[in-house]
């Protein structure tokens, strides 16, 4: 019987540093810069001693934790594994198989450790996976196997454009001979992370389609803004017009373009919202898009930056945190939140 792919949840960076040139070069990079070549390791007990020799002063747990990670990325992860990169320069998650094995490379003026990658889908949504895949994808670490409720079956479902068809029920295998440091399980979760999911998917499900407009608009109010929304149905480029002063006259103008798909707007949207700018005499813009934005309407984007701003789903949300208690009270009864104070956990990630 032939052996499933696993899949691996595999960063780029604690800010996202890496993330536009590993997605550029089809290829995935870790940090762990201070340990050399892992060229030559077999197994967990190699990858440790590596470890405690380069960095001896490292407690027990932190290198157990550090080999169990690079052992995961350097050895345990197999051709055509699916990779899970998490962005944090966009809210939305790439997928990509794994093409080749661990190489130590020269990457610019350091050597790196790294795996070849095709990226198959670098733009999906996060909305598009259900909660217990996102809270997986919030594990503080740089490397962890993700197998949860049928996790490698469901992300190759979404691998192949399909949508998260949701948990099943599995049997759990508990062999602690291959437990170490390659599950998720062993992660400390990031619950500021799985709080916003939640909140993502409490506003996907409450502010469908034209409701989004009117969430937007109620958000561009809050924030000073004179708003008039186009009735729902075809609105010639434009969901939202907003202007400054007490009639909404003033400069500077800004039309607003609204899409609630799940999937990356492209740069139709974009150019044709610069256009509606053009017709109705706007300084400004701004797309919001649920799915947020594929790479050619990012680098698009660039050029316009002192014009036009895009928001995807994330940008939304904080918008709406930094204006709830003046939103609508209508709004804030299907939207109900409460701020909360929690400890932070230590991060594990490199």
């Amino acid at each position: 019987m032939k052996e499933q792919n696993k899949v691996y949840l595999v960063r780029a960076g604690s800010d996202g540093q890496d993330e536009e040139y590993v997605l550029d070069n089809n290829i995935a990079v870790i940090g762990y810069k201070d340990i050399p070549s892992l060229d030559g390791a077999k197994n967990y007990e190699d990858i440790l001693k590596i470890i405690t020799t380069a960095k001896p002063d490292l407690k027990p747990r932190a290198a157990g934790n550090f080999a169990g990670q690079l052992w995961s990325f350097a050895v345990a992860m197999k051709e055509n594994d699916i990779i899970v990169l998490p962005r944090k320069l966009t809210s939305q998650v790439a997928l990509g198989r794994v093409t080749g094995p661990y190489k130590y490379l020269k990457l610019g003026n350091e050597f790196r450790h790294t795996r070849k990658v095709k990226w198959i889908r670098p733009d999906i949504a996060r909305s598009v996976f259900n909660q217990d895949l996102l809270s997986s994808f919030g594990a503080f670490m740089t490397v962890c196997n993700i197998s949860r409720n049928g996790a490698a079956d469901r992300i190759a479902t979404v691998l192949e454009g399909k949508s998260d068809p949701g948990p099943v029920n599995e049997i759990v295998h508990t062999n602690k001979a291959v437990a170490v440091m390659s599950s998720e399980e062993v992660a400390v979760r990031n619950l500021a992370q799985e709080a916003h999911d939640q909140i993502v998917a409490q506003i996907q499900s409450q502010f469908k389609e034209h409701s989004l407009t009117k969430l937007v608009a109620a958000v561009l109010h809050a924030e000073g803004w004179v708003t008039k929304t186009s009735p729902p149905g075809p609105d010639g480029g434009v969901d939202i017009f907003a202007g400054r002063g007490l009639l909404g006259l003033d400069q500077p103008r800004l039309c607003v373009q609204v899409k609630s798909q799940t999937s990356p707007a492209d740069v139709t949207v974009y150019r044709t919202l610069q256009g509606s700018m053009q017709s109705f005499k706007a300084e400004q813009g701004l797309v919001v898009c649920w799915g947020g934005f594929n790479k050619a309407v990012l680098s698009e984007a660039k050029q316009g930056y002192f014009t036009v701003r895009l928001w995807d789903s994330s940008d939304l949300v904080e918008a709406i945190y930094r204006n709830y208690e003046n939103l609508p009270a209508e709004i804030q009864a299907d939207l109900p939140l409460k701020k909360v104070w929690m400890l932070v956990s230590e991060e594990t990630e490199e």
